[in-house]
């Protein structure tokens, strides 16, 4: 059984996604990393769901693990700091190949859009669980709008229920996407 996890997009990788062109192309990789400036995707597997959640209007994108494992397509690895990290993916440099300890990450991703906004009734209703069962809501929801990130910050599970809430939401808007594809990156 796949689990759906959500990761924060900050506003500067949302301005550097928007400056580079990447609005309405799909990611083929987003990065994990082991620092704190880069969520670590730990607990991630093939198959599982991520939401990338960007704050400014609680707007919300979807993608599909496909595999965790540096492949050709992410060219040759860094033979000293001066190199680039993820040559193959230099058009997606801002979703964290220069991270502390990045790895990648390959989706099955829909598009990069800014237009799917959580509305402000369901953001009190997001749940998240842990390793242990434990659940928790978002914090900081005031009258259906988000005030502080900090409870978005790092790569959590989602409850069952809240995953279906934003499949339901991003399905909508973008409509069935393809299963993953191994070897679509």
């Amino acid at each position: 059984m796949s689990d759906v996890f959500t990761v924060l997009w900050t506003h500067d990788t949302c301005r550097s996604l928007r400056k580079e062109g990447r609005v309405g192309e799909r990611p083929p990789v987003a990065y994990s990393g082991v620092h704190q400036s880069l969520p670590t995707w730990s607990g991630a597997r093939a198959g599982d769901e991520v939401y990338a959640l960007h704050v400014n209007r609680c707007e919300v994108s979807r993608m599909r693990v496909v595999d965790m494992e540096r492949g050709d397509c992410c060219g040759a690895a860094q033979a000293t700091w001066q190199d680039p990290p993820f040559p193959g993916h230099d058009d997606w440099w801002m979703l964290g190949a220069g991270g502390c300890g990045a790895s990648a990450v390959h989706v099955d991703a829909t598009p990069v859009r800014f237009d799917t906004p959580i509305p402000g009734d369901l953001l009190p209703a997001l749940t998240w669980r842990n390793a242990r069962g434990k659940t928790r809501n978002l914090k900081y929801v005031v009258d259906g709008r988000l005030e502080r990130s900090v409870s978005l910050q790092g790569f959590y599970r989602l409850t069952s229920e809240s995953a279906d809430a934003l499949a339901g939401l991003v399905g909508g808007v973008h409509g069935d996407r393809e299963a993953a594809r191994p070897g679509a990156h």
